[in-house]
């Protein structure tokens, strides 16, 4: 069942499809309106929201519009809005995620493979990737613009440190070119369990790539700092991160949209010398070496 919908609209209509019985419900945007970073705690909608709700094929859809209006003008008063109902084709929809993921090269050396298709250049340094649900596949450009850097930075003997790691793809390619060690630090146990699976597929061992919650993560400082996040937690993670790289160390940051580099770049400023920002689409990668005082 798809609907177009106001944001104010959305709380009740989600409570009352999931009572009728649908497996999921999801928004959408409907007019173009990205909401990049929203405020933390806040899930906000766009001013026009396609809301599509699911059901098992079987179900009686006449039942179940008869009781959407009949609760949508009992408790609201007013008739349950326009709807479209449509049966959707049978897929196995992770192996279409599957088949539209190919192997990217970044750089001069570094490709990114699904691990399950094989590597167009066996010669090439190949890290095989499966993302599971945490971000960093490099088809988004704050991970390419990053995937680039490490491929154009000598990293060979340099401790790394990859502070919203994901899917681990950014340290553990530092790994494959030649890094010492890299240390992973997300909040989200999720994108550590695909981070570990990740570095086995490429035969990288826990020594070289503990993986830590932040409150556990040790704190000595790192070569090399890589934070591919969000603008304003990387304002606010500023002190920690700069603590965390060494007197010379390099810093990357992405995650920015372009409106925002300047905030990010005078926040680092306090403790590093920021290169020029490098821009892909509207997003931002930030540079700099620590200072030595």
């Amino acid at each position: 069942m798809r609907l177009e919908i106001s944001p104010e609209q959305a709380s009740d209509l989600e409570d009352l499809l999931l009572e009728a019985g649908a497996c999921a419900v999801t928004f959408q945007d409907n007019a173009d309106q990205p909401i990049f970073e929203p405020d933390l705690g806040t899930t906000p909608l766009w001013n026009q929201t396609g809301l599509n709700a699911l059901w098992e094929a079987d179900t009686d859809m006449e039942a179940v519009t008869a009781f959407l209006d009949a609760e949508h003008q009992a408790r609201l008063g007013t008739p349950f809005p326009a709807n479209k109902v449509e049966i959707l084709e049978d897929k196995d929809w992770v192996r279409e995620w599957m088949d539209n993921f190919h192997p990217m090269q970044f750089g001069e050396r570094l490709w990114i493979c699904p691990s399950w298709r094989e590597p167009p250049d066996t010669q090439a340094i190949n890290l095989l990737l499966d993302p599971g649900l945490a971000f960093g596949t490099g088809t988004h450009p704050t991970t390419a613009m990053c995937l680039r850097w490490l491929d154009a930075t000598p990293v060979e003997g340099q401790t790394v440190i990859d502070y919203g790691s994901g899917s681990g793809v950014l340290g553990i390619a530092a790994l494959l070119l030649g890094a010492k060690s890299a240390m992973g630090v997300d909040t989200d146990p999720q994108a550590l369990q695909a981070s570990r699976e990740n570095a086995e597929r490429n035969g990288i061992s826990t020594d070289r790539w503990p993986l830590y919650f932040p409150e556990d993560a040790p704190t000595e400082p790192a070569d090399i700092m890589i934070a591919n996040i969000l603008a304003q937690p990387l304002i606010q993670l500023a002190p920690r991160l700069a603590s965390l790289t060494r007197a010379g160390g390099k810093l990357v940051l992405s995650g920015i949209l372009d409106q925002q580099a300047n905030e990010v770049l005078e926040r680092y400023s306090e403790w590093f010398e920021m290169d020029e920002p490098c821009t892909q689409d509207e997003w931002v990668r930030l540079t700099g070496i620590k200072r030595i005082d």
